[in-house]
């Protein structure tokens, strides 16, 4: 297999729990570089709220950003494609998680806002330290609401933060049903993240190659949520982390070593630089 790119989730995936890249991971994103290879980070992140370890990589020319809803091109400082949830399914889905015991926030336009209420009551509201700190990272603002229907624009991601992990699941299934024209994902253990329908991972990588004129049968993809499957899926070698879950590692062709033990290096060995 001739492999032409190579896209990889951060958290849990390239990143170790200290949220830093191990030398050995950077030594093979640099060697696949060499080769030619296109190296493409898929977050769920916003592209400014990357670790600058991750943004600072000369070898990355295109991140694929809040769960496939921007694919962003680093060199020109602009989107070459959004899929992003409308001012009025956005206005629903506000009036839906008032509803729920939860914080939620948005992104939009390349920022993350959040309502003062559920900034200043995190720890009350959560109560998980690193959720709180992630947070702490969202724009307060008075009248949350009242702000979102007087900017008038489009989102490009909605998620809730969850307590109670049994509602959590319940939830999961409510939202598919209540929202069809959704993408309903999940990359932390207490959230669930909503999406444009035509949001996702997989659907931004094959944007992307077609841009760059090449096929997905030349993609490795790396990954460790449940927002990873559709990359793993469409990919020609889709490799799940040891540290992932069941329903990710199914989804699949490969599960490598875990974030802990460099196993998107150990892959990238095994799978891209190989003669």
């Amino acid at each position: 297999m001739s492999v032409r790119l190579i896209a990889f989730d951060l958290d849990g995936t390239l990143l170790d729990e200290k949220k830093r890249i191990s030398e050995a991971n950077s030594a093979a994103l640099l060697a696949a570089a060499m080769k030619g290879i296109w190296l493409v980070p898929c977050t769920a992140r916003l592209y400014e709220m990357m670790p600058d370890e991750v943004k600072n990589l000369d070898c990355v020319r295109y991140v694929i950003s809040v769960n496939g809803a921007e694919v962003y091109d680093c060199e020109t400082a602009q989107a070459i494609c959004r899929a992003e949830i409308s001012p009025e399914t956005a206005e629903k889905l506000f009036d839906y998680m008032d509803g729920l015991s939860v914080v939620y926030d948005c992104y939009q336009d390349g920022m993350p806002w959040i309502d003062r209420s559920f900034y200043e009551r995190a720890e009350e509201l959560v109560g998980d330290p690193e959720t709180v700190e992630m947070i702490r990272r969202r724009n307060p603002v008075d009248g949350f609401r009242e702000e979102m229907r007087r900017r008038g624009r489009p989102i490009q991601k909605t998620q809730m933060f969850f307590k109670d992990l049994n509602r959590r699941a319940a939830e999961m299934e409510q939202l598919k049903e209540r929202f069809p024209m959704c993408t309903i994902v999940s990359s932390l253990y207490n959230n669930i993240e909503v999406n444009g329908a035509g949001a996702n991972k997989g659907a931004a990588l094959a944007r992307l190659c077609k841009h760059l004129g090449i096929t997905l049968s030349e993609c490795i993809t790396f990954g460790d949520g449940n927002n990873d499957i559709s990359m793993l899926k469409i990919a020609g070698i889709g490799i799940a982390m040891e540290n992932a879950p069941d329903e990710v590692k199914s989804a699949a062709d490969v599960v490598t070593d875990s974030n802990e033990n460099d196993g998107v290096a150990k892959a990238i060995h095994r799978y891209a630089l190989q003669p």
